[in-house]
């Protein structure tokens, strides 16, 4: 006999009618007719081939095949029944779980140092690792739950992905303290004029900066090309050269290097930081945990949304 021939409900009044002793009994513990037990009963004597109770003075008595069953169908209807009522939890005070966060480099000066410093506090055992957007195949490895969450401005990650906006980056000029354009103020002009270290950021939000410069008609005198963010506070620190940054990235520069930051005299659209996650993990207690925390502690409006994309 295979699964797909018996009905579970079979099995549920088998294993009541076993507390029970007697259909009329079992019938109301299961909140059905007397009928109903009767004929779910005769339906499984026809399939196993037994009797399996017997009508006595003392109630419904169980035949030697419906005894040697019944402790095994109990336990499995217990199993079958503790498994899809269980609900995941997640600990955070105890917990030892990895989550791999994906994000720029602009995103690990932001973001770690307060994550750290939360999770020293609240989830002492839990540990980050960071994958960079445009490293890996992000869609293909959040949907495998190889990466937890990504933070940034990500368009393509669309059908299939939660978002929940953390704030908008607006973009300013960043060099040293003391540079002419502290007393001078800085103009479009002179900005054009200066020496720029433009940072390239191929697949970020980031990257957008100079499309839209050109595209205002703003050509700048670039002095010098780096692929990230991570060496631009040393080399406007050693130097007259400028840069165009998002502002948060900016306010982490301002103590360690000495440097001080002006609104960009070329009007540019800021753009919306998000964090985003995999469906398959909207309801996953650690994965709601983890964007919690960082929504709480990086939100603007501090509203918590789970807008699908």
């Amino acid at each position: 006999m295979e699964l797909n021939e018996i009905d579970l409900n079979l099995l549920n009044v088998f294993n009541e009618l076993l507390k029970c002793g007697s259909v009329s009994a079992t019938a109301r513990a299961l909140g059905v007719s007397q009928p109903g037990v009767s004929n779910a009963l005769n339906r499984l004597r026809t399939l196993l081939g037994d009797e399996l109770f017997l009508r006595t003075s003392r109630g419904m008595e169980p035949t030697p095949y419906a005894e040697m069953l019944a402790e095994p169908i109990a336990f499995a209807l217990s199993t079958i029944h503790s498994t899809i009522n269980q609900r995941a939890t997640f600990d955070a005070a105890t917990s030892q779980r990895n989550f791999t966060v994906a994000m720029t480099d602009i995103g690990e000066i932001y973001f770690l140092p307060v994550l750290i410093k939360l999770l020293a506090e609240i989830a002492p055992q839990v540990t980050l690792s960071t994958v960079r957007n445009n490293a890996v195949n992000l869609r293909d490895e959040m949907e495998a739950g190889r990466v937890d969450l990504a933070i940034g401005l990500l368009p393509d990650l669309k059908t299939g992905f939660f978002q929940r906006r953390l704030f908008d980056q607006k973009y300013v000029c960043l060099f040293r303290k003391e540079h002419p354009f502290e007393q001078q103020g800085i103009t479009q002009d002179t900005f054009t004029e200066a020496d720029h270290v433009v940072i390239v950021s191929a697949g970020t939000g980031h990257g957008q900066v100079d499309e839209l410069l050109e595209q205002a008609g703003v050509h700048r005198k670039v002095k010098l090309r780096v692929p990230h963010f991570v060496a631009v506070g040393h080399i406007l620190q050693a130097s007259d050269m400028i840069a165009v940054v998002p502002e948060r990235f900016a306010e982490r520069t301002l103590a360690p290097f000495d440097l001080v930051y002006v609104p960009c005299p070329v009007k540019l659209p800021a753009i919306s930081i998000n964090i985003l996650w995999h469906a398959k993990n909207h309801r996953e207690p650690g994965n709601q945990w983890l964007r919690t925390l960082i929504s709480d502690a990086f939100s603007d409006n501090k509203v918590p949304g789970n807008d699908p994309i």
